[in-house]
């Protein structure tokens, strides 16, 4: 009997930020992924933080499936090298295939899509469509203020408490890389 590959959905920066460590960080996960033998699912691009897990996956014998509407092929330079790779129509074809593809959501560095990617697979969970756990690398706080204002929504009535238990919070990639392998192994 076959053991099925585990799945893990990385939202992260199309830039690389200006830190090194977010860099640092996305080369990290990448690698790990590859050598946990858990395949990277992702928006498909090249460039910044997105480039850089994806080809550190890939250096590392990794399997990876990336989605990307075709609107954004050159704006994120659509990475074609990949194991799977999916055009769809609009963002949200992209999200929804993103998430239906894996078993775990990672959320590293990252703008307004990362944001839009994470809110969605929150609102999505707390909605009862999938239950599949969602981790926050927050790279030198750099999502502190996200974690705020997540306490914010909650603390101003506009959610329920248990949404903040959604999001499990890690500072570096060794804490990420256990706290997958936990939440993967169940």
């Amino acid at each position: 009997m076959s053991v099925v590959q585990k799945s893990v959905c990385v939202y992260c920066g199309s830039r690389d930020g200006l830190r090194e460590s977010y860099a640092q960080a996305a080369e990290q996960t990448g690698a790990m992924l590859a050598k946990r033998n858990w395949r990277l699912v992702y928006g498909a691009g090249d460039v910044g933080l997105m480039g850089r897990v994806a080809r550190s996956c890939q250096a590392a014998g990794g399997k990876t499936f990336g989605v990307i509407p075709d609107h954004l092929m050159k704006w994120e330079v659509g990475k074609r090298d990949l194991d799977t790779f999916v055009v769809t129509e609009t963002m949200h074809e992209r999200k929804k295939v993103m998430l239906m593809n894996a078993d775990a959501v990672v959320m590293l560095p990252g703008g307004g899509g990362s944001l839009d990617e994470f809110f969605e697979a929150l609102t999505w969970r707390q909605l009862g469509l999938h239950s599949k756990p969602i981790f926050l690398l927050n790279t030198d706080g750099y999502w502190d203020l996200l974690k705020q204002m997540m306490n914010q929504i909650v603390s101003e009535g506009f959610a329920g408490e248990n949404i903040l238990g959604f999001v499990t919070e890690v500072s570096d990639v060794q804490s990420l890389e256990e706290a997958l392998a936990k939440a993967l192994a169940a």
